[in-house]
């Protein structure tokens, strides 16, 4: 991988960082378009195997890996919820 393509994913990966309840997390949605996922059920089992990592390494994975919902807006301006997941550093280690 050439050192600009890197820069730009860790760009766009410090974009997608939030506070929730103070605590640093991503948002899996976003993180799912970073790495090149174009399906949330894709995306969904690499995050499943790594809760499972988590739980196995002692941890519990409802620290790490928290459902959320958000509203996203449709084409003609209505807006839906859909779930997420928001995730830790170490559950985003968790997944590569």
């Amino acid at each position: 991988m050439k050192k600009e393509q890197i820069i730009e994913l860790f760009e766009k990966f410090e974009k997608a960082r939030s506070l929730l309840e103070g605590i640093e997390c991503w948002n899996a949605r976003e993180l799912q378009e970073v790495f090149g996922y174009t399906e949330w059920r894709n995306f969904i089992k690499v995050i499943d195997k790594s809760k499972t990592s988590c739980e196995k390494a002692g941890e519990n994975p409802d620290h790490h890996f928290v459902d959320v919902n958000k509203m996203i807006t449709l084409p003609k301006g209505a807006q839906r919820g859909v779930e997420d997941i928001a995730l830790t550093r170490y559950a985003w280690d968790l997944l590569f």
